[in-house]
Parts: C-alpha cells; sequence; structure tokens
C-alpha cells in the first residue's frame, strides 16, 4: 500500500478528534465559558451543518486546483480554526472556531478518500478507501477518550493543543511524500440536486439524516447523561467512550458483512428497529445494573455504525450510474443529521431532563424505519440512473 494513503489516514484520524471531541468535553467547557451545558452541545451543531453545507459547495469551488497545493492550503486553515479555539477568549470565538475546522475538514475527508483512490493501483482502491475510514473511526476510539484525558488534566483547550500539533506534522508530511495530483472532473451542484428528485434516492438520504438525528440526540450529550445516571468519575467515562469507539468499529464490520450476507435492504430492515430497542433501553438500564447498562451501551454504539457500510452499499445499488453524486450527499446529509441531533437533545435538556434524550431520539429513528420500508419498496425505476441527464 501507497505509504501516502496511510498519511491521509492520519488526516482523517485529525479531523474525527475535532468533530467528535466536543461531546466528551461538554461539561469543561460549560464550565469554563459560563453557559449551559445545551448551549455548549450547540458547538456540535454547528460544526456538522457547517460540514454538511461546506462538502458539496468547496468540492466544486476547487474543482480546477492541483489536490496536493489545495490539501496544504485546506491544511493550513484547519491548523488556523483549532488554534482559534485554543486561545479564544468567549463562545462566540469558540463558535466561530468551529466553522473554519468544520469546512476545512469536510473538504479534507473527501479529499483524502479521493486521493486515496487515485493513488493506488485500481485493485487496492477498496482497500485505500478502507484505510482512510479506519483513520475516522480510529479517532473514535483513541482520540475522544485521549482529548478527555487531556482536558480532564490540562482543560478544556489541550486536546485542540495536541490537534494542532498533529496538524503540524500532517502538513510536512503531505508536502515531503505526498506528489502533484492533477484535480478530477466534479459533477455541478445542479447535477447533484437533480439525483433526489426520485422518491426512491430521496427516502434513501433521509434514513440517515433521521438515524443520526436520533443518535445524537443522546449521544451529543453522552458525558452528561453518564455523569447524572451512572454517577462516573472523568476517568471512568473516558474508559466508556473507548469502550463505545470499539464497539463502534466491530459494528461498522457487522454491518458490511450482514449487508453483503442478507442483502442491503434485509440488513437496513432489521439494523434500525433493533437501534430503536437499544435506545428505548439506555436510560431503564441505568437503574437496573452497570453490566447491563454496558451490554446494551455496547449494543447500541455497534449498532450505531453497523448501518453506514449497509447504507451506502444501498446508495450504490439503488442508482449505480450517480453513485459518486449520492454517496457525497450521504456525506452532508449525516452531518446534517448529527446537526440536529445536536440541537434537539439541547432543547430536550433545557425543557426537561436529560433522561428523555433517549426516548426522543427513538421517534426519529423511528421516523428513519418508515423511510426505509418506504424506499426499499420502491421500484428501481430506470430513470434513477439516468436522472442526472435529464
Amino acid at each position: 500500500m501507497n505509504l501516502s494513503v496511510y498519511i491521509l489516514a492520519i488526516s482523517a484520524f485529525i479531523v474525527g478528534i475535532v468533530e467528535l471531541i466536543i461531546g466528551g468535553i461538554l461539561d469543561l467547557i460549560a464550565k469554563d465559558l459560563q453557559i449551559s451545558i445545551s448551549t455548549a452541545g450547540q458547538l456540535i451543531s454547528v460544526f456538522s451543518l457547517a460540514f454538511a453545507i461546506a462538502s458539496p459547495i468547496l468540492l466544486n469551488a476547487t474543482a480546477k486546483i492541483e489536490r496536493k497545493k489545495l490539501y496544504l492550503w485546506t491544511l493550513l486553515i484547519f491548523l488556523i480554526g483549532n488554534m482559534m479555539a485554543v486561545f479564544t477568549p468567549d463562545y462566540a470565538i469558540l463558535m466561530l472556531s468551529r466553522v473554519v475546522s468544520a469546512a476545512s475538514a469536510s473538504l479534507l475527508i473527501v479529499l483524502s478518500v479521493t486521493i486515496a483512490s487515485s493513488i493506488v493501483k485500481p485493485e487496492y482502491k477498496g482497500r485505500a478507501i478502507g484505510v482512510i475510514y479506519m483513520g475516522i473511526s480510529g479517532s473514535l476510539v483513541l482520540g475522544v477518550p485521549i482529548g478527555m484525558m487531556l482536558g480532564n488534566l490540562y482543560g478544556w483547550r489541550a486536546p485542540f493543543v495536541l490537534i494542532s500539533f498533529l496538524t503540524i506534522v500532517a502538513m510536512v508530511s503531505i508536502s515531503l511524500f505526498l506528489k502533484e495530483i492533477a484535480p478530477n472532473p466534479i459533477v455541478p451542484l445542479r447535477e447533484q440536486v437533480k439525483a433526489l428528485r426520485h422518491s426512491k434516492v430521496f427516502s434513501a438520504q433521509m434514513i440517515s439524516v433521521l438515524i443520526l438525528t436520533g443518535h445524537l440526540t443522546l449521544y451529543a450529550y453522552f458525558t452528561p447523561f453518564l455523569q447524572s445516571t451512572l454517577h462516573l468519575n472523568s476517568t471512568m467515562i473516558s474508559i466508556m467512550y473507548f469502550v463505545f469507539g470499539i464497539a463502534a468499529v466491530m459494528g461498522g464490520g457487522m454491518g458490511g458483512w450482514a449487508s453483503d450476507k442478507v442483502g442491503t435492504g434485509r440488513a437496513i430492515l432489521t439494523i434500525i428497529p433493533l437501534f430503536a430497542v437499544m435506545m428505548i433501553l439506555m436510560p431503564i438500564v441505568t437503574k437496573a445494573s452497570f453490566v447491563l447498562f454496558l451490554v446494551i451501551m455496547v449494543m447500541w454504539s455497534a449498532l450505531s455504525w453497523a448501518i453506514s457500510p449497509a447504507q451506502q452499499n444501498y446508495l450504490i445499488q439503488t442508482s449505480p450510474e450517480t453513485s459518486d453524486i449520492q454517496l457525497s450527499i450521504n456525506n452532508s446529509a449525516c452531518h446534517l443529521g448529527i446537526a440536529s441531533g445536536s440541537a434537539i437533545g439541547g432543547i430536550v435538556i433545557e425543557q426537561s431532563s436529560i433522561m428523555y434524550n433517549s426516548w426522543v431520539g427513538v421517534l426519529f429513528v423511528l421516523a428513519a424505519l418508515v423511510c426505509a420500508v418506504y424506499s426499499i419498496t420502491r421500484p428501481s425505476a430506470a430513470a434513477v440512473g439516468n436522472m442526472v441527464h435529464e
């Protein structure tokens, strides 16, 4: 495998940390900046919203720029965004830093995937893309717990110092080892939007939006949930995030296996109801036993990532001729769901109690199930693949 692929995976790892780390240090940020937990939670929403909006726009705006140069400039902007978080005097500047980081991160993820697949032999494309996504999932396993430990030891700004340092390392590595790469043609935004006109495709994309809305309603506030229900200290919470991350990576592999074995439709229609059941049980088992809670949490985590490979395979099968467009749109759809879920979760906390976040989230998961049933039962019209050319 080309060494540059692993360097790109490191960048993806760094980006993953930036997106997810806020959820683990919400309480520290809220206390230091004298804001509520729900207000701090909006830092997740704004990141995901900016990521979703910026991804297709920046990809098209930078279509003619040589890829290595673009990657380095984007890393520099990403570095600036994180340095803003390190030195921010208030919540407003921190919010702005999240927007800058998210916009640059959205382009870095897409560039990492496209560059990795273009610099290896055709028979290694799948593995190269897999390495990039291992970097992203690795940030969930290692990045968030390490960030939480740094935050608890040295303050919530410390993880952003580490991220800034790693970004500089990535810039030097990319500069030394990545060759210049000519840009590929990009499908115009207008053509991408056309691909959503078919009800089968649109409802398929809504599965991702609604699943992640439901998931983040609880996951975005998982630290305060663990503190208020199980009364765990910071060390135990870091361990819980580590366990969650391992289960999530395993779940992604299980979802891909299930998709291949039973088909994408059956996999999706099995995973979503099971995921809903786990979310219903989450608050209940906190009052039963810690061991039972741990089992349910592991299953919840695994199922939250198991849906991704099945969903992406389903989108490719639904519209093979527009598969690149579908996956690009799905990237934005996922982050819209993350933004919505963290925002809704904050409202639930403000209006009632964090104990209800999971149950409110289940309503969106069930809506995702309705979309899944609707999409899967629609006929695979030949027009789906030709929509972007109409």
